[in-house]
Formats: structure tokens, sequence, C-alpha cells
């Protein structure tokens, strides 16, 4: 049973000592290891760079217990009053709207605010992007019958909508503003969340206050924050050593950490965990000769993982190999399972080899191509460099193209590549929904392969629908084995550790499995 107690809500907006009362007053430093955000729109956009940029300017619904992120099943309240019951067999969820909320122009906000958010979640406007819209198959109807309450109506009851509705990104924007631009919020900044927005310099930073109107009383303790921007892990690491930032939340590799600490053991704390992203290679199928499923094959059987995770894990912030379901969750494959879909086999020669027979049986023996990557350190340039070099290895000859985060998008969007190194990062543990990522470009817009394939959306469909939790894990390796092996869809690499150092004055915030939960930093206080 989820826990749903909107008394865990309130208890991380408290101390639970005397010693640990929150200091008031103050302004946070952190950096956002990203040249910009490709907009402030939490609907459209899939990067921490929008979350980290924006996340403090908004409410939510429901999240993950701040003071518990770790845990994938413990949901409070944001907006709403108090967790609801289902009824109608768990069709029906309805949930009553705080009183009192305002937005930052000082309008009320009201259950049509909430319902519009949603909506345009769920079921874009033409020509609006939703890049989560795909996980919301679950839900029929979002309605406001009065200002205080919002009624979901699913059309099959599934556990996997409270993770999918606890989604960080799933930022409430104003009903009126949506209905008369909803591309507004992509470029402009209005919320009703902890801080109010200030500044913002493209490539510089940004910058908000406290909101002395926010609705959970007491909260923020900060008198606001500044998130500077700097795509080089150097500068990072620099800024937090010489204390003009107190961390980035992302994370930093392990040479890093051990930097940072060197000499400053009493000034910098250090919070790690497994992390819920997984490196991944995009591949375009409408470019040739990617469209055959051998030269993807190929791609796959040339990649050393068991060797090569444990070398980058000592540079990178990468570490375990797994395939498409977080490594440690029940529906993740066994290392036996794992081993026998391509790019996991255990004999590395023998797969070299299967791979050099299938690139002269499709006719691309000579095979070279465009791998775009983004400009960020960690782990998309080391990701790459390791890639191209295992590529070599099978005669296959890489062009490496480096462009920040905008252009980066646009390529993927745009179907504009032959082959991207990617990531597909989750805010909740909750396989069954992360792997929605890889379902077919016509169903999941935040998969870039550019393909269609019905047989996959029928495993998916099969697994969705699916309550037996030993049918489930069957139903998740069927999955896995056809859209990585069979059809070879798209490679999955190693996942990430995050780690994450910080001045020790710092408080009142927990890591996660994810970089995209806890942002709003509406409890963090400095101690100082």
């Amino acid at each position: 049973m989820r826990r749903i107690l909107l008394a865990c809500l309130l208890a991380w907006a408290l101390p639970a000592t005397a010693a640990e009362t929150p200091k008031r007053g103050g302004t946070l430093t952190y950096m956002i290891p990203a040249d910009a955000p490709p907009s402030f729109d939490g609907h459209r956009e899939v990067t921490f760079a929008t979350v980290h940029s924006v996340a403090p300017f908004y409410s939510v619904l429901i999240r993950i217990n701040p003071m518990n992120p770790s845990s994938p099943d413990d949901f409070v309240c944001d907006l709403c009053t108090e967790m609801p019951k289902p009824i109608d067999a768990g069709k029906t969820w309805t949930f009553k709207i705080r009183d009192g909320v305002k937005w930052h122009d000082g309008t009320p906000l009201t259950a049509a605010d909430v319902a519009a958010s949603w909506n345009s979640i769920v079921y874009p406007a033409p020509g609006v992007l939703s890049a989560r819209a795909s996980i919301y198959s679950m839900i029929d109807t979002i309605t406001a019958p009065d200002a205080s309450t919002v009624v979901f109506k699913l059309k099959f009851a599934t556990e996997a909508f409270l993770p999918a509705l606890a989604d960080a990104y799933a930022f409430v924007y104003k009903a009126e503003t949506l209905a008369k631009d909803p591309h507004w919020y992509e470029k402009n900044i209005l919320g009703s969340g902890p801080f109010k927005f200030t500044t913002y310099e493209l490539g510089q930073s940004i910058s908000g206050v406290r909101n002395p109107d926010y609705y959970l009383k007491g909260l923020p303790y900060l008198d606001g924050f500044v998130g500077i921007y700097a795509p080089k892990e150097s500068t990072r690491v620099e800024a937090i050593r010489g204390n003009r930032a107190a961390l980035e939340f992302r994370g930093l590799p392990p040479s890093a950490e051990q930097q940072l600490r060197k000499g400053a053991e009493d000034k910098i704390a250090v919070q790690t965990s497994d992390w819920n992203c997984v490196n991944n290679m995009t591949i375009n199928h409408k470019r040739k000769p990617f469209d055959d499923v051998r030269v993807r094959r190929a791609l796959a059987l040339a990649i050393d993982q068991w060797k090569g995770a444990p070398a980058l894990a000592k540079v990178t912030n990468i570490k375990t190999v797994g395939g498409i379901v977080f490594p440690g969750s029940p529906l993740a494959a066994t290392k036996e399972e794992l081993q026998k879909i391509a790019g996991f086999w255990p004999d590395i020669e023998k797969s070299r080899t299967e791979a050099r027979r299938l690139l002269k049986e499709a006719g691309a023996e000579n095979l070279s191509f465009e791998l775009v990557v983004r400009n960020v350190d960690q782990p998309y340039k080391y990701t790459a460099n390791w890639v191209i070099d295992e590529w070599s290895k099978i005669g296959v000859k890489v062009n490496q193209k480096v462009v920040p985060t905008g252009p980066w998008f646009e390529a993927m969007r745009g179907g504009t590549f032959d082959v991207v190194s990617e990531s597909a990062c989750q805010s909740l543990v909750n396989p069954i929904l992360d792997v929605q990522k890889f379902l077919p470009t016509n169903v999941s817009p935040q998969n870039y392969n550019q393909y269609e394939d019905p047989k996959q959306v029928e495993l998916y469909e099969k697994l969705l629908h699916e309550t037996d939790p030993a049918k489930v894990r069957a139903d998740m390796r069927a999955f896995e084995d056809y859209t990585l092996d069979t059809a070879a869809h798209t490679l999955i690499l190693v996942w990430w550790y995050r780690i994450v150092p910080y001045q020790s004055y710092v408080k009142g915030w927990k890591i996660s499995p994810s970089h995209f939960l806890n942002q709003d930093l509406g409890a963090v206080w400095l101690d100082q």
C-alpha cells in the first residue's frame, strides 16, 4: 500500500530536534552543468537544465516525499490537501486543491489551473510538444467540477498512475495563459512555488527571491537563489572549491569528489545514490544503413560493456552494467539473462566477429557516420569517446560532433542526425513507465530513433495492463529482448551513479536516484 499521508509533507518542513532548527536567510548559489535550458517549459523539455533552472518557481499536484526521495512509493501532496483514495475500482481519483494559493502575480490559483495544466500535458494542443504524453495513456479525462476539485478518470486501473502523476516536470501553469498562448511558458516564467523569478541571463545565470505568499507556511527558508550555468566540469569544481557556489545538484565524477574533499573534509559533505539514468545511443532508423537491423545489432555487438564499465567508473559518473530496466529493480534482467542480449555477450571476440559478419552481410563493411554529442563532460563526452573507440575495433569510422544543449535537442527532434549520444533519465524508479522512453517515435515523443513498430507497442500494452508480478516480469523480459536484441532499436550502455559533493553548510536537501526530484529548494537552508 502506497504511503499517502499528508503528514509526510508537513514533517519535512519542521526540524526534528532543536539542534536541527533551520536558519532563515541567505542566498544559495549553485552550478547548473549546461550552457542554458532549451526552454523554460517543463511540459516540453526532458533535460535537467530546465528543472534545475525553474523548478523553484513552480508548484506540482503531488510529489515524492522530499525527506524520503529514494522511496519509489512515498507520495505527498503539494497543491492538493490530502492524497485521495480511488473509487470506481481504481479508475477515479479526486483531488481537493488548497485554498489561498496565489500565483506570483497575486491572482488566485484554482482547480481550473491544475486541470488545464494536466490536460496540456496529456492532450497537448496542435503544434505543442508534451514530452511525456505517452506516460499518461491510462488517463481518460481530467476535469475541474468546481474551484477546489480536480477529477482524473482513467481508462483502466493501474499501479503506474500515481508515479506518473508525481513527475517532476508536471508544473502547474495558469489556465488563462495557456488558453491565450500554449507556447508562452517556453520563454516566460509565472508560477506559485517557493521562489519568485527575478533575472535570467542567457548562458550565465538565473535567480529568484523568496515568495512571501507561499502556501507552505514558514517556507522557504532562503532569501533567494542563483543558478549559474557552466558546462565545463572544471569551472564548476573550482567554483565549489572556492565557495563561490555551494554545489551542483546533478552529480560529479569520483575524481571531482576527491579533488573537493582533499584538505577540506570538514567543509565538504557528500551524498551518493544509484541513479535512474542510463546512457543510450539513439540511431536514426530513417537514415541508411541504419534502417537495417543488422547494422544496428553490429553497433551493439562491438561494445564491451563488462570491461568498459569498471574503467569508466574510475573517471565518470557511470558505473553499472544493465539493460533497459534500472539495475536492482525486481523487473531488471539478471546477469545471465542480460548476457543473451546483443551488446552484453560475455565473449567480446565472438561478439565482434558476429558484428563484422553482420556489417558485411548488410553491405556496410566500410561504415562511417557522424555521432552528435551533447556539450556536457559527464557522461556524454566520455561515453562518446569510449564507444567511438569500441566501434573502431570492427572497422567503423565515426566523426564526433559536439554541440550545445539546444542544438543537441534540435537535432534529435528534427531527425537531422545519424546517431546521437543520449541518455534516458527518469524521475521515479518505476520501470513500467520508464521504458516508455523506448517505445516507437509515433508513440513516445521522447524516442528520437525515428521508427514505428506495432509489435513493440503490442508487447508494451500487454506489460502495462498486467497485474500479476510474475507475469509482469516475464512481459518485461519479452519487451526488453525484442527492443534491444531482436529489433536492436537502441543501444543501452552503462547506468549512472550519482555523487553530489557540497559545502557542508547546505542543509535540508536529500539526494534521490533522480537529479530531477527535490529541486524546488523550499526546505533548503544555510547553516552559516
